[in-house]
């Protein structure tokens, strides 16, 4: 932990970092909220989307708490403790989620810089890979920084996006609102979906764990995480409803709305923070493989790994990702079976947490949130306990 962290750190700065991870390019253009919450219906999709925000707060309190009890700053740590022997379960699915998430992202970041620069898509793709691996080779201080500023400057740009919008379509918005009363079909599940294929955020921003002081500090900042990656969502969703029911189908809804408004300007800075939003998860997403690796290098070596290395490995990564996935039709396979790797996250994160921490609640212990750290039991029995199961005990590190 950091003792002089600020409140800024201690309160926001992880719900900025979960925004990050959460984004992305299908958040950032609506074709996500198009996809997950235009079928509820404009008030159904309102409640899915305050029922997301409450999931994600939720786990961001749980995670945090243990996370900072047991000092993992790293989604491996983490799991070690959460899952003994089992660890690397979860990990096979977050790469596997990394990979497609980040071949997307390739993909995106070219034909946006083809649209807005008149360049060759490979070159938005390689200026992605390189944004993205400078970011994160500067270490923790600097993906910190652009957790600040980039989302100063997303939440400015949806803001004036919004004023112009409803300032020119509110009516529409208004409208569709008056004339719908009531909540549309599968609402719940369209909320517990979209939140379930998003938690993996929650573990790929541990780094900023370390500014937590106290309990309170994460119980706070996971309260505040939900609301922080929602907030956005909800001001462009207002905005969507005006434009339905065409918007429903539109393979971007950002391009639908802002072409509507005449103003070629903003359309081009709209797109500048969707490349910026591609930046932001890219980043968060590598730095917590980047965190994995280094802790892994330091148990097997006694020293941090040098930045020649760190460079390698992250490009090798991002590179992997973006050019052989597609080239060998990996995408595709995995697209197809993206539920299914969402489920699996679920498995191997969310639902062992929520048990270990019934566990924690009905037997009256609450170790691993109260003890003082370097106090603290092996989590893993009290897992094995409420699950059925008894993974193999390996040592546990404080």
């Amino acid at each position: 932990m950091t003792a002089a962290a600020s409140r800024f750190q201690r309160y926001l700065l992880p719900g900025l970092a979960f925004k990050s991870a959460v984004i992305g390019g299908g958040y950032a253009t609506g074709r996500e909220l198009a996809e997950f919450f235009l079928p509820s219906g404009p008030w159904g999709g309102l409640a899915a989307m305050v029922l997301s925000m409450l999931i994600w707060s939720v786990i961001c309190i749980l995670t945090f708490l243990l996370a900072r009890a047991i000092r993992a700053n790293d989604y491996r740590t983490f799991f070690r403790h959460l899952l003994g022997r089992g660890w690397w379960t979860f990990e096979v699915a977050y790469l596997a989620l990394i990979v497609v998430v980040l071949a997307v992202f390739g993909a995106a970041a070219g034909e946006l810089a083809a649209t807005m620069f008149g360049w060759p898509r490979i070159v938005g793709t390689l200026v992605l890979v390189a944004i993205i691996t400078g970011v994160v080779q500067a270490g923790t201080n600097a993906v910190e920084r652009m957790f600040k500023l980039m989302s100063a400057f997303m939440y400015l740009v949806y803001a004036i996006a919004a004023c112009l919008i409803l300032y020119r379509f509110g009516g529409g918005a208004m409208a569709q609102l008056s004339n719908t009363h009531e909540l549309g079909q599968d609402w719940v599940l369209n909320g517990v979906t979209y939140a379930g294929y998003n938690m993996f955020a929650a573990v790929s921003i541990l780094l900023v764990v370390r500014h937590l002081l106290c309990r309170r500090d994460a119980v706070i900042a996971g309260a505040l995480a939900g609301p922080l990656a929602i907030l956005p969502a909800i001001v462009f969703y207002v905005c969507m409803i005006a434009f339905l029911p065409d918007i429903a189908d539109a393979p971007l809804p950002s391009d639908l709305m802002l072409g509507q408004l005449g103003l070629p300007w903003f359309q081009w800075l709209f797109r500048l923070m969707i490349m910026v939003a591609l930046v932001e998860t890219g980043v968060t997403l590598m730095a917590s493989v980047d965190g994995r690796i280094s802790v892994n290098w330091k148990e097997r070596t006694g020293a941090a790994p040098k930045r020649g290395v760190r460079v390698a490995i992250i490009v090798a990564i991002l590179l992997m990702a973006v050019f052989m996935a597609d080239g060998i039709g990996l995408v595709a396979l995995i697209a197809k079976g993206y539920r299914l790797l969402a489920y699996a996250i679920l498995a191997t994160y969310v639902v062992p947490l929520l048990a270990y921490s019934a566990w924690q609640i009905w037997s009256r212990r609450g170790q691993a949130f109260t003890a003082p750290v370097g106090e603290l039991p092996d989590p893993r029995p009290a897992l094995a306990d409420a699950i059925g199961a008894h993974p193999p005990q390996a040592k546990t590190r404080n």
